[in-house]
């Protein structure tokens, strides 16, 4: 008798997984539960979508899309705009992603840092995590100032072309950094956008060296971003923390001393984590 079988005849309970089950990803994938997810994830991208338009993106039928949508909207993860007939993500996904954030103590430690960085530099501050070859912004606190930088919380960026990204790759293991660069398509966004392999490299270097990175006007003409990682208690990055605004302020004789209060604030969410800074740089 399998162990599978003996918990269903003596009745106990299986805590995260059903004993012996084999992870077989046909045999334990619900296939329309996630079609239902893959579209979700696309919508979530959207500023808004027409069902043509998306049967069109995903190459899903508008019977099968309706289905779908019409489910999640019955929970409040979608919603449906009657007067322009658009598709959007719903206030449920907030309220979803809202409680996954609190499964963390990253984004609560890290607002009362990120608002004293914003006072002390004047400049929008912005903590972000990885997500795969992008940044997830996860929290924000926006400078008084009229013209700032705007990173929404579940806003994404490229790596390549982001303070925070080049903060994350700049500090992440050798091999870890290796396998994104290989696997990414770096796309340009302006003429000062690093594309080419060895150019991002030597700049990773710089980064490293210093204890901060530059996205000079890399990902939007004007804007001038300067981050700093995060460790957590087993000593892995686990966020970069960064201040952005525009090139008229955030000037080029002002790096050095925005990159030191940056890396400070970056060093004070570290030990609010129980984590070390792993920072060795040139010059501190």
């Amino acid at each position: 008798m399998s162990e599978r079988e003996n918990d269903l005849i003596t009745g106990r309970k299986a805590r995260g997984r059903p004993r012996a089950w084999d992870d077989k990803s046909g045999q334990n994938t619900i296939k329309s539960l996630d079609r239902a997810m893959a579209v979700f994830e696309h919508l979530s991208t959207q500023s808004g979508v027409s069902l043509s338009g998306l049967s069109d993106q995903t190459g899903e039928s508008t019977a099968t899309l309706y289905r779908i949508l019409f489910t999640l909207e019955t929970r409040g993860l979608v919603e449906f705009d009657q007067a322009q007939q658009l598709w959007h993500i719903g206030p449920a996904a907030f309220i979803v992603g809202a409680r996954f954030l609190r499964r963390t103590s990253l984004v609560e430690r890290a607002r009362p840092i990120l608002r004293e960085l914003m006072e002390q530099t004047g400049e929008t501050a912005n903590l972000g995590i990885q997500k795969g070859d992008q940044v997830l912004f996860v929290s924000q606190v926006e400078t008084h100032a009229s013209i700032r930088a705007f990173f929404p919380p579940g806003s994404l960026s490229p790596l390549h072309a982001s303070g925070i990204g080049k903060a994350l790759l700049a500090f992440m293991p050798d091999t870890q950094c290796e396998k994104i660069l290989k696997s990414s398509k770096r796309e340009r966004f302006t003429s000062y956008t690093l594309c080419d392999a060895a150019l991002l490299k030597d700049d990773l270097l710089h980064s490293k060296a210093r204890g901060f990175s530059i996205d000079g006007e890399e990902k939007n003409l004007g804007m001038r971003c300067i981050a700093a990682p995060v460790f957590n208690h087993y000593g892995e990055i686990a966020a970069g923390l960064s201040i952005s605004g525009p090139t008229s302020r955030v000037t080029k004789d002002k790096i050095e001393s925005f990159g030191s209060a940056v890396m400070n604030a970056a060093e004070q969410l570290t030990s609010a984590l129980g984590g070390e800074p792993l920072i060795e740089t040139s010059d501190r």
